[in-house]
């Protein structure tokens, strides 16, 4: 910018249009690359721009690049923070829902799971063993095979048998 604009403020239309296409795109691709969304990234930007509007008496060309980036990228963390207040509270709210359960509902929930491991407890070694690392740990019935050095269809044969043990013991599961 040249002498003449350092003492003019950015009030003027023409200054202010001067500052807005010299600096839009360079604030809201830097609100891109540091936050990672471009809608909220054009949304602060632009906020910004209101702000430097409203204060334009107190703020000179010289110093407009750099009040336009400091006001959007604290803009940008009151909204990181207000995001991080609304998931605690959404955290909150959905842990305190789980827990509407009724008492009796909890009792029998407790009274299946002590059902559910020992049942699984009483099942032969080879029948748990595969049980437990398809249904806990999620291993796909080709990785128990190969770690357990044995036929797929020697695991889908314990798993079966496993199922049928656990209905009989405790119902369908």
């Amino acid at each position: 910018m040249s002498v003449i604009y350092e003492k003019v403020n950015v009030c003027a239309d023409a200054v202010y249009k001067s500052v807005y296409l010299s600096y839009f795109k360079l604030l809201r691709n830097f609100l891109v690359f540091k936050f990672g969304n471009v809608q909220r990234a054009e949304d602060t930007a632009q906020n910004a721009f209101v702000i430097l509007w409203e204060n334009c008496q107190s703020v000179t060309v010289e110093k407009a690049k750099s009040y336009l980036f400091t006001t959007a990228i604290r803009q940008a963390l009151n909204q990181l923070k207000h995001d991080k207040v609304v998931l605690r509270f959404e955290n909150q709210f959905q842990q305190s829902e789980i827990h509407l359960e009724s008492p009796e509902f909890l009792v029998l929930e407790q009274e299946f799971q002590t059902k559910l491991e020992l049942a699984i407890q009483n099942l032969p070694e080879k029948q748990r063993l595969v049980f437990l690392m398809n249904r806990i740990e999620n291993q796909s019935y080709n990785e128990i095979a190969a770690m357990l050095e044995i036929s797929i269809k020697a695991v889908e044969k314990r798993m079966h048998q496993a199922l049928l043990v656990l209905r009989k013991e405790i119902g369908n599961i």
